[in-house]
């Protein structure tokens, strides 16, 4: 089932999406990450009203505001070994706050502190039921759907510190979407599944899921163990190798550039590139 969230009336709305067409989830379940998976998980199917073109509705995020967005850093080792990291026995953990989150085809916007914003192509991981120190052989069921993640960063903000919360946070940098797919839809643990980046026309970045070191199930098992995982969260899992910034020379996205982040099974995040108010040109 692949949903979407969308803006009507002035607020965000949840639907249904088949193919070229978006049908609008009636009752609470169209407004509420919470209610709308406990729909899910007790097998009933959203009611949809009538449909209209896809073309036709201002996509969001596929959930407007996550309580959580936890990211694993370095879950690749292709990706851990271009940068010259070690191989992580246990997953590097980092927040992103809301203000850096954009929709699909919302511009990511390079601030004016840095030129040096570099994409990463991620799937993402949307809790579909509250999980408190679950097991991995449990942990697949808290899960209530899948999506695409571009974790804009800026390196040299990233590498200021020890923690790279700073170079991960610059406003409407992360970009989210273009809709969510429940775990029906795609392979166990949405693994094995094809991983890209797209930058203007040229492929970058090419890995598959199933080469994560911490799988979605192991991931949420080892989160699960610290905080509560509550429907609506979202954890960003990683990205393989492929990045502009070991590049020679490095690649960093640039106004005017567009980058396409796409996850087999899932679909297309198109981001366009912008300056954001302020940045040097």
């Amino acid at each position: 089932m692949r949903i979407v969230a969308f803006r009507s009336g002035g607020e965000h709305r949840f639907g249904l999406c088949r193919g070229d067409e978006v049908r609008e989830i009636a009752g609470e379940a169209g407004r509420s990450t919470a209610a709308l998976f406990a729909a899910l998980a007790a097998g009933e199917p959203p009611t949809a009203g009538e449909a209209r073109p896809l073309s036709a509705v201002e996509l969001l995020m596929p959930v407007p505001n996550p309580g959580k967005v936890i990211c694993i850093g370095l879950n690749y080792v292709d990706h851990a070994k271009e940068g010259g990291n070690p191989i992580p026995d246990y997953p590097a953990v980092f927040l992103r706050v809301n203000s850096s989150l954009v929709g699909p085809d919302q511009p990511i916007l390079r601030p004016a502190a840095s030129d040096k914003l570099d994409y990463e192509a991620e799937l993402a991981i949307i809790i579909g039921s509250t999980a408190r120190a679950v097991s991995e052989d449990a942990a697949l069921a808290h899960v209530g759907a899948y999506s695409c993640f571009n974790d804009g960063s800026l390196r040299d903000y990233q590498r200021k510190s020890a923690q790279w919360t700073m170079g991960k946070n610059f406003d409407a940098t992360g970009a989210f979407g273009p809709w969510m797919v429940t775990p029906e839809e795609l392979p166990p643990g949405a693994a094995p599944l094809r991983i890209t980046t797209t930058l203007n026309g040229q492929v970058l970045q090419d890995g598959n899921t199933g080469n994560m070191i911490f799988s979605v199930a192991k991931t949420v098992a080892i989160l699960s163990e610290v905080m509560t995982l509550e429907p609506g969260d979202v954890i960003i899992t990683g990205t393989p190798a492929g990045v502009g910034y070991p590049r020679k020379p490095p690649i960093f996205m640039r106004p005017g550039d567009v980058c396409e982040v796409e996850v087999e099974g899932i679909g297309v995040l198109r981001s366009p590139i912008a300056d954001a108010p302020g940045a040097a040109a």
